[in-house]
């Protein structure tokens, strides 16, 4: 039941535990002077350090970026810069913190003889010497031999370092939304801070106008070396175009080339008549070579189609016509009837002798047509042969009159853009200008010392306040009520506070009847009440003391507490610790004196182990004999019947007993005693081995009758809140004993 009521217990207080305010400030009350000394303490500190700080001073140029440069000529080709696009002011950011741009002011300053912006090295430093010493000492480690350096790579290590500090000191930034620039140096000098700005400013300005110098001075040279080139492909080509013209004597070879196409065309038409021509004559022809009658020649299209023919035919017909009409009125032998047969006669005569003729004349006119074919078909191939002789000679031409082109354009273009070079070298136009020139501050810029003596303090109250609270969060002991009840789950009976006194010495064992620490004494008696209240049932009572381990002072609260109890009621002190006795040492009894052991082997009397104290009426019980075997003594109901024994002789038994977690001899002594008291000493015994030892008499179902912190240190600020009702903070009671 014990058990599961403190774990009741402590689910109650951490179930409910929150963010307590007022608990954290009071840590921070209780530590309120160490926090304020370590805040004083390392405040002192910097600002010690912060006076022995070289003062910093700095100045600012400003300068406005030109993104829409004067455009003279358009070549902008030849530069490469395109000054609308968006990232060329962040290129521009960037040349002015490039090393570039340091080397030259350093150069333009000869910063590396200034002995105010590079002091004379004094030597090696301490680091570098302690290092030499190690390498010396350690023969095993990479040696390096020194060099001899020239005075060249010297100028040039000074150069690098003075360059090194230049791009260290320099600080550049760009105001947002503008084309402004700040360009800041950091120096021991107000004045030389002012002269490098400005410096730096200018340096990227001629940097500027330089590069563009030397871009036009290439660009020139290229396009003068190209012009060379260009001009004598162009002499070449010229001559070869005149060469030809002379070789084959042509001036206008495009109009002979016109002629010959328009010769050929014409031939080539003839040629195409004569060919038609001739088909038409060979049909007649060989049909008048196969002894064909003349009427069938008649019957031959092209016959029937021959003009002549044709208007013969027609005659014929009307003839005929004629003839058919008047047969139908006038018989054979009348005049009319007579006439138009000898018409008709007559053309039919006339039709043969035209076909006839027509044979005749179309024999020759094949003869004369094959004859006309065969001399235009050679007419053709020679004007063929011609023309294609002058069209090569036209894409030869063509060809020459082409690469004379080229060149030409080219030349010409190249030359245009050398004059244009040389009309923009002369024009030197800057991207940037200076609107605001550095002035010395003679008002340093670092360090703030207010800011950083003032932050220091911040920073070390704070860093106070969180060890504070970062301790007590941290330490495993017990301090306070509050601890007693939330960490132990046990109520406080009381505390002892801690007395001055010399070191691995016992506290002088009469300090409960000295005036002079009524403190103490009112403490061992605010116990003695809490104890009483707590078992006011209870006529006798059995009080056992125990600790978890050794010098918690469990003895020094049973001795004083048997003080206490001695000035209310008869009261006997047992010291139950077989193992490592202390009570008896502490009242100056010898060791030879029997006690409990003798008793419980019943080797003595009572009256023989018995002493009394004569200052406070206490009787006691020493250890006597140690044991071989105590716990196992101990154990034996010859002690329960001791203790059953006192009851009866004294209201109070107090029992001394050994530390819970040395042995487990105080376990067997609790089922004996009425009342058992934890004592605890404050700020020392971890919170984990008090549960431990607490948790042993809870799991065999003994009831505890509080906690009593030993040894509280008054002293520390807070105290008097934290044990308020539990020891006389005011100097109220008597110095005298009750």
């Amino acid at each position: 039941m014990a058990v599961n009521g403190r774990e009741e217990f402590n689910a109650g207080v951490f179930e409910n535990e929150t963010i307590d305010i007022a608990h954290y400030l009071g840590i921070i009350k209780r530590y309120a002077f160490r926090i304020v000394s370590l805040a004083i303490a390392f405040t002192i500190l910097v600002a010690l350090l912060v006076m022995r700080m070289t003062p910093m001073f700095t100045s600012t140029t400003t300068i406005l970026v030109e993104a829409e440069k004067a455009n003279v000529v358009s070549i902008e080709e030849v530069y490469g810069l395109d000054t609308k696009r968006k990232d060329y002011m962040q290129t521009q950011f960037e040349i002015l913190q490039s090393r570039q741009i340091a080397e030259r002011t350093v150069e333009s300053l000869s910063l590396y003889n200034n002995e105010e912006f590079m002091p004379v090295d004094e030597g090696p430093s301490l680091f570098d010497e302690l290092k030499a010493r190690v390498v010396e000492a350690l023969p095993f480690l990479p040696q390096e031999e020194p060099k001899d350096l020239t005075e060249e790579q010297i100028l040039a290590a000074k150069k690098r370092k003075a360059t090194s500090l230049l791009m260290s000191a320099l600080t550049v930034e760009m105001v947002d939304n503008t084309q402004v620039m700040r360009i800041t140096i950091t120096t021991e000098s107000p004045t030389l801070s002012a002269e490098l700005a400005n410096a730096v400013a200018d340096v990227y300005i001629e940097n500027y106008l330089q590069a563009k110098l030397d871009m036009t001075a290439k660009a020139t040279s290229f396009l003068t070396d190209s012009l060379e080139g260009l001009k004598q492909k162009l002499t070449v080509a010229e001559r070869n175009l005149a060469k030809f013209y002379e070789q084959n004597q042509v001036v206008n070879i495009d109009g002979v080339v016109g002629l010959a196409a328009d010769e050929l065309e014409q031939l080539s038409k003839q040629l195409l008549d004569a060919q038609t021509a001739l088909k038409l004559n060979a049909v007649i022809y060989r049909q008048t070579r196969n002894d064909v009658s003349l009427e069938d020649i008649a019957r031959l299209p092209e016959v029937l189609n021959h003009p002549t023919i044709r208007d013969v035919r027609r005659d014929e017909a009307k003839a005929m016509t004629r003839v058919s009409e008047l047969s139908k009125v006038y018989g054979p032998k009348h005049p009319r009837m007579i006439a138009a047969n000898a018409e008709l006669s007559s053309i039919r005569e006339t039709l043969s002798s035209q076909i006839r003729d027509l044979i005749t004349s179309i024999t020759t006119q094949y003869e004369v047509s094959e004859d006309r074919v065969v001399q235009l078909e050679q007419e053709v191939a020679q004007a063929k042969a011609e023309f294609r002789s002058l069209s090569a000679l036209d894409n030869q031409r063509r060809a020459l009159q082409r690469e004379v082109d080229i060149n030409q354009q080219l030349y010409n273009s190249f030359f245009t853009r050398l004059k244009e070079t040389d009309e923009l070298g002369g024009f030197e136009s800057a991207n940037a200008r200076v609107l605001d020139a550095a002035l010395p501050k003679y008002t340093p810029s670092e360090p703030n010392k207010k800011l950083l003596i003032g932050a220091a303090f911040v920073f070390s109250m704070g860093f106070g306040v969180f060890l504070a609270i970062a301790m007590e969060t941290l330490n495993s002991g017990i301090r306070s009520v509050e601890d007693v009840e939330r960490k132990l789950g046990q109520r406080m009976l009381g505390l002892i506070p801690w007395l001055p006194h010399k070191k691995k010495t016992d506290l002088p064992i009469r300090s409960f009847f000295d005036g002079k620490k009524h403190q103490f004494a009112e403490s061992v008696r605010t116990l003695r009440t809490s104890l009483s209240l707590l078992n006011l049932d209870k006529e006798q009572q059995a009080i056992m003391v125990t600790s978890s381990v050794p010098k918690e002072g469990k003895t020094t609260v049973s001795i004083n507490l048997a003080f206490a109890l001695g000035q209310l009621d008869k009261t006997i002190l047992i010291d139950a610790d077989l193992r490592r006795p202390s009570v008896g040492k502490q009242f100056g009894i010898p060791n030879y004196q029997p006690g409990v052991a003798n008793l419980i082997l019943k080797s003595h009397t009572f009256d023989e182990c018995l002493v009394q104290d004569e200052e406070s009426k206490i009787d006691i019980l020493s250890a006597g004999t140690i044991p071989s075997n105590p716990q196992e003594l101990l154990a034996d109901k010859g002690f329960g019947e001791l203790i059953a024994q006192l009851k009866t002789q004294y209201k109070y038994v107090v029992v001394d007993t050994a530390p819970t977690q040395a042995v487990s001899d105080s376990m067997v002594i609790a089922n004996s005693c009425d009342s058992v008291i934890y004592v605890v000493r404050a700020d020392s015994t971890s919170e984990k081995l008090i549960n431990n030892g607490l948790s042993r008499f809870l799991q065999v179902g003994h009831r505890l009758d509080g906690v009593v912190l030993n040894q509280v240190d008054l002293r520390k600020s807070g105290a008097a809140q934290r044990y308020a009702g539990f020891y006389d903070q005011y100097g109220y009671t008597s110095h005298k004993d009750s």
